[in-house]
Order: structure tokens, then C-alpha cells, then sequence
């Protein structure tokens, strides 16, 4: 596996959440940078070593509601 994606939504009480698809991993931090550090942290935690994927992509998801 050469990419892993997280989606990444903001929280209802604040900070940030990243799950990732096809495998069971999901973090959660206040800020960007800590979520960065998490995800990582979270990956390299969740596979062996040589089957850590080279890159780690987050697809950033933000819902918005506007008044018909």
C-alpha cells in the first residue's frame, strides 16, 4: 500500500477528527498541527514496519447548511 486517506471533519465540541478509509484507524486533535502529528502517530502505530504506507493523504470534509 503506497497511500492511505483520512477524512478529516471538524467536531461538533471543537478540533478536528480524521478516519481513515478501508482500515480501522480514527484520531482526533484541537488543532492542524496536532491532528497531523495524531495521524501519523495513529498510522505508523496501526500497520508493521515495511507495510507503513509512503504517503498519507487528508481529504478535508466540511458541511455547511444555508437557509432556502
Amino acid at each position: 500500500m503506497n497511500e492511505i486517506i483520512f477524512l478529516v471533519e471538524e467536531a461538533p465540541e471543537g478540533g478536528y477528527t480524521a478516519r481513515a478509509l478501508g482500515e480501522s484507524i480514527f484520531t482526533e486533535a484541537d488543532d492542524l498541527a496536532s491532528l497531523r502529528q495524531q495521524v501519523r502517530d495513529a498510522v505508523h502505530c496501526h500497520f508493521d514496519e515495511g507495510e507503513v504506507p509512503e504517503m498519507i493523504r487528508l481529504h478535508f470534509v466540511r458541511e455547511e447548511v444555508i437557509q432556502a
